[in-house]
């Protein structure tokens, strides 16, 4: 297990910050803070915290910095299905059902595909022929010859905005790195590709076209998360919601869900 002084720094260098500029953030001193990460120190459990909150640590990640430091952690992980999160699911089942009749699912850090609204259940019925089976991997399908790839007109584009927010998300998130580097290496992905283009700036919409027996669908996705979560699991949801982009789009989807 990593030191909790080693961690600190890991998540520094992740963020690209000084001590200096982590310091300052956390309003301690370069010398204490140098201390921290060389073991000469140890930081209490308030301090901990401090740091977490000044790196902009995920509340997983919290948890790791805590135990590490010889606390328990401050952040509860409960399953989704649990009791305890039922008003969670449930106003995760409403966003659902109040983004008909487009689609929208429930995923999350990586992407895993926990809940799906009955539009872009039709959807993929349509595309694939068959039901999705939850939980799946959004990302994972989209990269695969036998997945979503053949129907997205414009894969090479989805595909690299796809990889370059991800990078972008692997630096918050060290648990979506192995994510990245699988769906590099999947059929399809140039090598070039790990080179993200940081002058770029990150799309705030991602076009997507579907085509499937001469019909062409267009959509726009984005992303919704829950606000100030405390807990772990629902600190790592996200709504990702399927929009028409054009009115073609529009009728085809509603003769689709019937």
């Amino acid at each position: 297990m990593e030191t909790v002084g080693s961690l600190i720094r890991h998540w520094r260098k992740r963020r690209r910050m000084s001590q200096l500029d982590l310091a300052t953030d956390a309003e301690v001193s370069t010398r204490h803070l140098s201390f921290l990460e060389t073991g000469r120190s140890a930081p209490s459990r308030e301090m901990v915290l401090v740091l977490g909150s000044a790196l902009e640590i995920p509340l997983r990640g919290r948890n790791t910095l805590l135990r590490a430091a010889g606390f328990a952690p401050a952040y509860r992980h409960t399953d989704l299905e649990a009791p305890e999160m039922a008003q969670v699911r449930s106003a995760l089942e409403f966003v659902l059902k109040k983004s008909e009749p487009y689609g929208a699912v429930v995923v999350n850090n990586t992407w895993d595909v926990l809940m799906m609204n009955e539009p872009l259940c039709a959807l993929s019925i349509w595309l694939t022929g068959e039901p999705p089976k939850l939980p799946s991997n959004l990302l994972k399908n989209t990269f695969d010859p036998d997945g979503l790839k053949p129907f997205i007109k414009n894969w090479e584009d989805v595909a690299r905005t796809t990889l370059d927010r991800l990078h972008r998300e692997a630096m918050h998130h060290a648990d979506v790195e192995e994510l990245y580097e699988e769906l590099l290496a999947m059929p399809g992905v140039p090598q070039d590709w790990r080179h993200v283009d940081w002058s770029r700036s990150p799309s705030l919409l991602i076009p997507v076209t579907l085509a499937k027996d001469g019909l062409e669908l267009s959509f726009f996705t984005t992303i919704t998360r829950l606000g100030a979560p405390i807990d772990v699991t629902a600190s790592e949801l996200a709504i990702e919601s399927y929009y028409p982009a054009d009115e073609q789009t529009e009728a085809a989807i509603r003769m689709i869900i019937g």
